[in-house]
Formats: structure tokens, sequence, C-alpha cells
């Protein structure tokens, strides 16, 4: 499994990482997802104390007792549960974030965190207070260092101009090259680093894409209406079978060749999955293959846009 580092952290993470959230709450089979990526060269796993109301940070934790040292665990904190857990609000407070690390350590069954993320974040908070709070938990020993996981170019510019994030997590895909407009070079001019959510666009980029088109795209997919996902899909695959490649592979190839990007964060409810997502690692991206999916994403930009 390739590795590139994050930031000017020294953290070196597989290239292919896992995002648990889509693990579930079976505790086995949890366990066994997360082996079976660790054992393919899997090395970093990203959770969030919102995810199953800490249920998945618990899997995580004892999932990787024992072999602590062998993993990058990142998790993520800002939305606060309500009583009674069916809901949640933004806090971005100190105290809140401060008082937090300690559950997700608990659950984790670890005395740190490698990465520790603001799980979004508004121009309306108080911001300068929110990076204190990660700070102070540098300072402690509790987390080695810290990003935000967000989509919003504004606040990204803040974070970056007066804290010492080493990473941003932002949706990223062909069908969704916001990143590229807004704020990649300018990460990459800043030594800062991106992990990729959603590089397959809920499957609609996927070797599947035009079934899942019909599941997840029915009422679009943010400017893209069903008709052009649809189509998308279908030249993305006719270009899969021309390189001799699949389209997962040339969509999260694509996303990979960026400079910024440190990984692709993938999820995985399956063994199967798992295997297929390890596997895009050892895939390459041609120069000209990559030219044609520059084309591929000109022409989705205008009709999407006519």
């Amino acid at each position: 499994m390739q590795k590139r580092r994050v930031g000017t952290s020294d953290l070196q993470v597989s290239e292919i990482s896992f995002g648990t959230m889509s693990i579930g709450t079976d505790e086995q089979q949890g366990i066994r997802l997360l082996h079976e990526a660790q054992d393919l060269g899997i090395n970093y796993f990203d959770t969030a104390d919102l995810y199953d109301q800490g249920k998945n940070e618990e899997i995580v934790g004892k999932a990787f007792k024992g072999r602590r040292d062998k993993v990058i665990l990142a998790s993520k904190v800002g939305n606060r549960l309500d009583p009674g857990g069916e809901s949640w609000h933004w806090d971005a407070s100190k105290e809140y974030i401060v008082s937090q690390i300690k559950e997700s350590l608990r659950r984790l069954q670890t005395d740190y965190l490698d990465l520790y993320q603001l799980h979004g974040g508004t121009m309306d908070d108080n911001i300068d207070e929110t990076i204190d709070a990660f700070e102070t938990l540098k300072k402690e020993g509790l987390i080695r260092y810290y990003g935000i996981s967000s989509i919003r170019p504004n606040v990204i510019r803040e974070y970056v101009k007066r804290s010492n994030i080493v990473s941003i997590m932002m949706q990223y895909s062909l069908l969704d090259r916001r990143p590229e407009e807004q704020v990649l070079d300018f990460l990459t001019e800043n030594n800062i680093s991106v992990f990729a959510r959603g590089s397959v666009a809920k499957g609609m980029l996927s070797d599947k894409a035009s079934e899942k088109v019909k599941q997840k795209g029915a009422d679009g997919y943010l400017t893209h209406t069903y008709e052009e996902l649809m189509a998308a899909s279908e030249k993305l695959s006719a270009l899969a079978e021309q390189e001799h490649t699949s389209a997962t592979s040339l969509a999260v190839r694509y996303v990979l060749q960026h400079p910024s990007l440190a990984s692709a964060v993938m999820g995985a409810s399956s063994l199967e999955q798992v295997k297929q997502n390890a596997e895009l690692s050892t895939d390459q991206l041609l120069d000209a293959t990559y030219e044609k999916l520059q084309q591929f994403t000109r022409q989705i930009t205008y009709t999407s846009h006519r």
C-alpha cells in the first residue's frame, strides 16, 4: 500500500483509507472488516464521536486494542448529541471539545489520537477559541495533530490563516469538483493535505454506476440532473472499458492525482468491498488517461451548468 505524508506532520497514511461510518453496529463484523483492511495495508482509520452515538468509536477501539502502534486513528468532534440521542446541534466551544476528547479516547481505548478533526465549522463560530481547544489538547499530548472536516472555502481559509491544521477532509469527486475551483491549489501552497470523501459519489462513479444512479440519483446530485448522472455513468464505464480498468479505479485515481491529496477515504460494509478498495492502491493513472478524464469532467460540467 502506497503511503503519503499528511501536511507538515510525520503521519504517513495509506493513500486508500477506511471511513468507518459504514461498518454498522455488529461488533464482530465490524472488527473483521477493520482487521482485513489493516492486513491489506490500510493504516488510516477515520471515525467520529457522532457515528452510531459513539458505538462506532467503540468498535474501532476494540478492533485495534493491541494493534494501536500499527494504525493511525482519527476522530471528529463538534456535533453535540441532544438528550435522547435522536438529534444533535453544533458546538465548537473549547469546553465541549476538551470534554469530548476524553470520551472519544475512552471509547477508542487509547491514550491519544493521531488526528482530531473539527466536524464542520461556520464563520459564526469563535474560531480562535476552537483553535485554542485543539492547541491545548496537543500540548497535553492527547492529540498529535488536528484538522477540520469542511466543504466551506471561507471557513477553510480562516483555519489555514489562523491555526496549525495539517489536513482538511472534504467531499471531492469527478461529479463534485468544487475543491479544484476553490481551495486545492491554495492548500498545496500552504502544505496542508486533503482527505477526500465521496470520491465515488455514493457509488454513482463506481462499477455499479447505473444501478447506483437509479437508487441514489433519482432527484439529481448537486447541479446534475438524473439524466446527466446516467449519461456520465455510461461515459465513465465506456472509458474504463477502453482503458482496461474499472470505473471505480478511474474515479478514485483521478481524485488522488492532485498533489494536495493524502488519501481517499473509502467506506466498506463487506470483506469484498474492503479488498476492492485496497486493490485501488496498486492501480496507476497514465497521463493520457488523466487527460481523457479531464475531458470527461468538462463534458459533465458543461451539461450541468447549461
